[in-house]
């Protein structure tokens, strides 16, 4: 008999507006993994207008990136469960939030047009509209190993002292082009630029996300055990992972 998967709770936070590119890869290789873990994993979305009880259940956060119009829509309605969220952080909730959202889990963004918008301050750190776009490949060096991925943003985001960054850049620009740092990490909260979308290309990352969420809701330091057929699909989505990272890592900006 086929033992039952063990339930995991996903919020994807306004995937309408923001996830213009691709950010969705980043819950399908989350939804993948769990299921070959093990673990049955329930998509819940919060969008402007919708439910914020949501948020109270979820075991694992994430979202994506958007154009300035769309940061000015979600912009209210995240600060409305501003606090929400920073509970789940404060809880040991793993959060992945790209580029737009990234800068919003910051005190503020500004833009090049139109008022500033006030983040929820997950992240301290700020973000102000640059003039020029900071596009190509990008490989940092982070707690979880080397990631590479795709940046296309013109903000420019600056930590404050103290705040730990995601990593260090070794090939593209991150932040802001000039203090070698990208994304920002509070607690098991993550916040980056790296799109592309970034779980497909760095597996080890999605895996750690979900063992974060194990860990907290089941109190499990480690994903179950694979048995052969999940292994072997596995060992051929990292293959196909391991050649992503190397055609990225090899071309240039």
């Amino acid at each position: 008999m086929t033992p039952a998967l063990r339930p995991l709770r996903l919020v994807q936070l306004f995937p309408a507006a923001m996830n213009i590119y691709g950010d969705h890869g980043n819950r399908q290789v989350l939804t993948t993994r769990a299921g070959l873990y093990g673990l049955a994993v329930t998509v819940g979305a919060f969008e402007p207008g919708g439910d914020p009880g949501v948020l109270t259940q979820a075991d694992l956060v994430i979202g994506g990136g958007g154009q300035d119009s769309g940061q000015q829509l979600v912009a209210r309605a995240l600060h409305d469960v501003g606090d929400r969220v920073r509970e789940l952080v404060d809880d040991g909730a793993p959060m992945l939030v790209i580029c737009g959202l990234y800068q919003l889990f910051g005190h503020w963004f500004a833009p090049a047009e139109g008022p500033r918008l006030d983040g929820i301050g997950v992240f301290d750190a700020q973000t102000t509209a640059g003039t020029t776009r900071l596009i190509g490949n990008i490989t940092i060096d982070s707690p979880f190993g080397r990631l590479v991925g795709y940046e296309n943003h013109s903000g420019l985001t600056t930590l404050n002292a103290g705040q730990a960054p995601l990593g260090t850049v070794v090939a593209g620009a991150g932040n802001n082009s000039s203090d070698g740092h990208e994304g920002g990490r509070t607690r098991h909260a993550i916040g980056t630029y790296l799109h592309g979308p970034l779980l497909p290309k760095n597996p080890a990352l999605a895996d750690e996300l979900l063992r974060l969420a194990v860990l907290r809701r089941y109190g499990e330091e480690a994903l179950a055990p694979l048995d052969d057929a999940a292994a072997a699909r596995l060992a051929h989505l990292d293959d196909l992972a391991a050649q992503a990272r190397t055609v990225a890592s090899s071309r240039p900006r």
